[in-house]
């Protein structure tokens, strides 16, 4: 049976402010347990909230970069629930009155093109943290991540796939970062998502009940769990079984998600204005100041590289995607002169291989522009062949920043074009395979590249493949 597919997301960002939202306290990764917290966010009695203004900017950003408006009327509410990682009974946050509304993150591209409606973006306080795996018996609590600021952005359920989820992620991780409120280092727990999905037969029928998946901490978590519900929902919808509006939790070890609990509607969290925080309106001049700030977006970047440097949508998307891989791609064009297809691929290539293996960012290696285009320019120069170059040279460039020239011929890779070096290897290899070479005599054209390979290997590499192949087809047409 086929079933139509509803997807929404909500994502929790931590926002790039060094205090957390209502306190002092600095926000730090790994610091030691219970180390970074005060009276106002262990919520001891007495104490009040003062909101971060840097927060309020960060988010404020974001609202605008997302294509949202910012409310008129800023408000904050108590959202009630008890948990031992809520030390004060209730979580600050947004109900009434987000920080803004609206805005949407386009995905997709020509006749696939797909605009993913945002319904809010609210600021709240993040919980402390249980820990269960330090004792048999009890269960700990670091309050350090408490009163980290955070922004819930909530989609729309406009999302009808595992694929566009993904792909959404990836959009809205790629704007925050170019715009710099949040790192999105979901190792550390800056991002985290929570999808909510649900099946139904017909178009024409209300939607289904509502799942929503929670302990989603990574894209490919977020895409495996989607389909795990997928499946799981619509056998149950075949059977005639009743989809119960629940929370589930995601087993990546099993790779399925098991029930944790009824969902819950808004009037469970008894929502009411938080009496120690002022409502306040953002004033047209700090709309402006915010709007002023924000670089050009990942969309903008993209179409612009399509445009100014001929590349293609899959290479220009991956290529804007980042501040510092943009940066490095065009600096390495307009300013070190590289062909842009040329860079391109470097970049998409080896320099994206190496990331990927050590996954590192670009800013914590060696490489630079110019390392980039000397290394390119021995392969275009015909000193050093682009395989030996990938994974011999490369790698000590962009791991130590030493200069590609000097590797090479350390190494002892510099391309063979010298006719008698390279004539003595072509006929040892033509001599060693007969039954080649009459396959090529006898129309045979591909024949020629085996030799061709044959004589790279017995070069170690190091003969020019294009004079290789050139000198092997005019030698057996003789």
């Amino acid at each position: 049976m086929t079933t139509l597919v509803t997807i929404g997301l909500e994502v929790h960002v931590q926002l790039a402010s060094k205090t957390k939202i209502f306190c002092g306290c600095a926000v730090r990764f790994a610091s030691a347990p219970n180390s970074q917290v005060c009276p106002v966010c262990l919520g001891l009695p007495g104490t009040l909230p003062v909101l971060n203004r840097e927060v309020f900017r960060l988010g404020l950003k974001a609202v605008l970069a997302l294509g949202g408006t910012p409310s008129k009327t800023i408000r904050f509410d108590r959202k009630n629930y008890f948990y031992p990682d809520l030390p004060k009974g209730y979580q600050i946050s947004q109900f009434a009155d987000p920080l803004g509304s609206g805005g949407l993150i386009e995905i997709g591209s020509g006749e696939s093109l797909k605009r993913v409606r945002i319904n809010r973006l609210h600021l709240e306080e993040d919980a402390g943290k249980l820990i269960h795996d330090q004792s048999e018996v009890s269960s700990f609590v670091d309050l350090n991540r408490a009163g980290t600021p955070l922004a819930e952005i909530v989609s729309e359920p406009d999302l009808e796939s595992s694929e566009e989820a993904y792909e959404y992620l990836s959009s809205l991780k790629a704007i925050l970062k170019s715009i710099g409120v949040s790192e999105c280092d979901m190792e550390k727990g800056q991002l985290r998502c929570d999808a909510n999905v649900s099946v139904r037969k017909l178009r024409e029928e209300p939607l289904g009940k509502k799942v929503e998946v929670k302990n989603l901490n990574s894209f490919k978590a977020v895409k495996a769990a989607i389909e795990h519900e997928i499946v799981r929902q619509s056998e149950a919808l075949e059977k005639g079984e009743k989809i119960p509006q629940e929370t589930r939790l995601w087993d990546e070890a099993r790779q399925k998600t098991f029930s944790m609990r009824s969902k819950e509607e808004a009037h469970d969290y008894r929502y009411f204005p938080e009496p120690d925080l002022v409502p306040f309106s953002v004033t047209p001049k700090e709309i402006e100041e915010a709007r002023a700030s924000l670089p050009e977006l990942p969309k903008a970047k993209k179409e612009r590289f399509m445009r100014e440097f001929q590349l293609s949508d899959y290479d220009a998307s991956l290529l804007s995607a980042q501040n510092e891989v943009a940066e490095l791609f065009e600096t390495a064009v307009k300013k070190s002169l590289m062909d842009a297809k040329v860079a391109a691929n470097w970049i998409t290539g080896p320099v994206f291989a190496y990331l990927s293996e050590r996954n590192v960012s670009l800013s914590q290696t060696a490489l630079t522009t110019a390392l980039l285009a000397d290394t390119a320019g021995l392969v275009q120069k015909g000193s050093v062949s682009f395989q030996a170059a990938k994974e011999k040279i490369f790698p000590e460039v962009i791991e130590k920043g030493l200069d590609p020239k000097m590797v090479m011929k350390e190494k002892n890779l510099e391309q063979v074009s010298d006719d008698s070096a390279l004539d003595r290897w072509i006929s040892e290899v033509i001599l060693d395979n007969p039954k080649v070479v009459a396959e090529f005599k006898g129309g045979k054209e591909t024949s020629a590249m085996f030799l061709v390979g044959q004589v790279m290997k017995k070069s170690q590499g190091k003969a020019h493949p294009a004079k290789v192949q050139s000198m092997i087809r005019q030698k057996l047409k003789e």
